[in-house]
């Protein structure tokens, strides 16, 4: 800890959110992360396609979710650096009276969440820092000074659980989320597979896990399970790039974006 009593950053190893932003081509990352996300783009160079593509279903969900089902509550876990349009200004374009928390434990995050709470002025935006293998985070004092857990909440776990090994029992975490959830609202999720192209996958999980970073990678059954017991919104589970497209990326008959799918996505609703 920094005598401030903020965690501080390290930049003896990769980390996964500067990692992410190499892919998506920001700024803030380190010599570490880029030597990692290179060897990463050797083995799978879909990754950064891989990274928009998963952006690109975080908008069109959000956006959803705000346009046609009314949600006016947005808590995204493992929020990852900032790279605009972040999920509260997709939301508040739609409706600027929407609320959003976001959470992440990592401390390059954290000194970015200045960015995070630049809400539009009839909505609230906040940042905690929380691990969701570790805290209780719908028990935080912050989230719930934002966040009414009486009503409708959208809880977005976007490229999160693929960090989350079976250890950590993340499918018991996403229920334990979702039972203290109001009837109505949502699950967003996206994950990563092996299911399209296994080789070049276990190629980036071993780079992953030498770097300290533990990836498991799920089968469509697998990420499934996840929605237990929710309504799934139509298409289901499906590549992430076929989730509702838009017509700004690519169609669900673009046969290169079919083979080079790398994750899963899909929004369920709770009863």
């Amino acid at each position: 800890m920094t005598t401030s009593g903020k965690p501080e950053i390290d930049t003896s190893r990769p980390h996964s959110a500067r990692m992410y932003d190499y892919y998506l081509g920001g700024k803030d990352w380190y010599p570490v992360d880029e030597e990692a996300a290179e060897r990463v783009l050797t083995v799978c160079p879909q990754i950064r396609h891989t990274a928009e593509t998963n952006r690109s279903f975080m908008h069109r969900a959000t956006r959803t979710l705000a346009s046609e089902y009314g949600v006016r509550q947005f808590v995204d876990i493992g929020t990852g650096i900032p790279t605009p349009p972040n999920l509260h200004q997709v939301a508040q374009e739609v409706a600027p009276d929407s609320r959003v928390v976001y959470a992440d434990h990592d401390a390059t995050v954290l000194e970015y969440a200045h960015v995070l709470m630049r809400s539009a002025p009839e909505g609230r935006t906040a940042y905690i820092s929380a691990d969701v293998r570790e805290d209780d985070i719908l028990d935080s004092a912050r989230l719930r000074e934002v966040i009414d857990l009486d009503k409708p909440v959208a809880l977005s776990l976007v490229a999160l659980l693929h960090f989350v090994p079976d250890e950590n029992k993340p499918y018991d975490i996403v229920r334990g989320l979702l039972d203290r959830l109001a009837p109505g609202s949502f699950l967003v999720l996206s994950h990563c597979t092996t299911d399209f192209d296994a080789a070049a996958w276990q190629g980036v999980k071993k780079i992953y896990d030498a770097g300290g970073t533990t990836v498991q990678l799920r089968s469509k059954q697998e990420v499934e399970l996840f929605y237990d017991g929710l309504e799934l919104l139509e298409p289901g589970v499906t590549a992430a790039h076929q989730w509702r497209p838009d017509g700004t990326g690519e169609t669900t008959a673009d046969a290169d974006a079919l083979r080079s799918a790398t994750l899963y996505a899909g929004v369920g609703r709770k009863p």
